[in-house]
């Protein structure tokens, strides 16, 4: 594996790649990474002739209360995780390489991102849109890499890739999951054992909204199962659950065709994010 920490470099070794007619697959990540990365690295290796993976933590989508001075980080780890998953390059730059000059343009996709992860977190999806965008010109990947786990995310990089004609595929790999249904994510380190126990009611409460969803249960039920659940648990504060189209991110009343089962919720100072993806 190449450790690559300048743009001018990493596009000099990929370029000659992509005129040879060599597919590119590209995995970003913010590091600190857990088996759902290596499942999207897994994924790009079946598919693609050179994978390329950037562990950059991203300023841009931190608001100033949240965490990214403590954002959990360990590149030494890192670097031994990608290379035995035999990746090409890891293009792993600083803050000035990305950001070199006060950064005066921005990229928005503001119908998918105000509304769920965007009520709470109002400037995060502004910052994933542009640091995704500046790294999807930077690797010209044939295909990208991103986890089920985060489905707005996924809804917005998409809407991004279509509206701007990007030719990049993108691939939303399934949820990793802890053998008791908790979904894998670097913050789940921040979790005391009290609340690592109660943690698997994200997932617990997605399981019962779909079960509703199965038995023919409307919209409203359907998301009281979810609310119902993470409120039984009391280490849990419940930020939203809702039932939306998982490509628009609009509520969906009607629940037939893809359907998104989407919850948050903090355990203590840890803010946890996890989401169903149904056919109906």
């Amino acid at each position: 594996m190449q450790v690559v920490t300048t743009i001018a470099e990493l596009r000099a070794q990929l370029d000659p790649m992509r005129r040879e007619g060599r597919s590119i697959g590209f995995v970003p990540t913010m590091g600190y990474l857990h088996q759902g990365h290596a499942a999207l690295v897994q994924a790009a290796r079946r598919e693609c002739d050179v994978v390329v993976v950037s562990i950059f933590v991203n300023p841009l989508q931190f608001a100033p209360s949240e965490d990214y001075e403590s954002y959990p980080r360990d590149p030494e780890r890192d670097r031994g995780i990608l290379a035995a998953a035999e990746v090409d390059f890891l293009f792993q730059p600083d803050v000035r390489e990305m950001y070199p000059r006060p950064l005066l343009t921005q990229v928005s996709v503001p119908e998918l991102s105000a509304t769920l992860e965007g009520r709470t977190r109002p400037t995060h999806f502004q910052g994933v849109a542009t640091v995704v965008l500046k790294l999807f010109h930077i690797v010209g990947p044939h295909r990208a890499y991103f986890g089920q786990k985060d489905g707005q995310q996924v809804a917005v990089v998409r809407r991004l890739i279509e509206d701007l004609d990007l030719p990049i595929d993108l691939r939303a790999v399934e949820t990793v999951r802890e053998p008791d249904g908790l979904a894998l994510s670097s913050r789940n380190v921040y979790l005391s054992p009290e609340e690592r126990q109660a943690a698997p009611c994200l997932h617990e409460a997605l399981l019962q909204g779909r079960e509703a969803a199965l038995a023919g249960q409307g919209s409203r039920a359907v998301q009281a199962a979810i609310e119902e659940r993470i409120r039984r648990t009391p280490l849990a504060c419940l930020d939203y659950a809702a039932v939306v189209d998982p490509r628009t991110m609009q509520p969906k009343s009607d629940l037939t065709g893809p359907v998104m089962l989407a919850v948050a919720a903090s355990l203590g100072r840890t803010r946890l994010i996890d989401n169903l993806v149904l056919e109906l």
